[in-house]
């Protein structure tokens, strides 16, 4: 057995609303069943609203959904990027150091 039925249940709240909007353009003259069908007519298309309103909300947290997930996939793939770089310690600067500094001392202790 189904937990939801496939009719679309109306609520109270856009019945309400329909038939407020039907009395407030109601025509002197006009019959109640053709009020009814006024306020059906409009509740149908506060329905549709509704419906469109939701599907639109659905295909962006979809959307947004889809960037997240390749946000994260990006940084989860720049974090690896940087782990596999290898910061190689080169010897030419340091030898260059320790030259300038035996320079230094003997040139020092020679004009001493």
């Amino acid at each position: 057995m189904a937990k939801y039925s496939k009719k679309h249940r109306l609520s109270e709240k856009s019945k309400d609303d329909a038939m407020k909007i039907a009395r407030g353009t109601q025509k002197p003259g006009q019959t109640k069943e053709q009020t009814k069908l006024i306020a059906q007519g409009i509740q149908k298309g506060i329905e549709i609203y509704k419906k469109k309103q939701s599907e639109k909300a659905r295909e962006l947290d979809r959307k947004l959904n889809k960037v997240s997930v390749l946000r994260a996939s990006h940084e989860t793939s720049t974090e690896q990027m940087v782990e596999t770089v290898v910061v190689k310690g080169n010897k030419l600067p340091w030898a260059l150091l320790v030259l300038s500094w035996l320079g230094f001392v003997v040139y020092v202790v020679l004009v001493k």
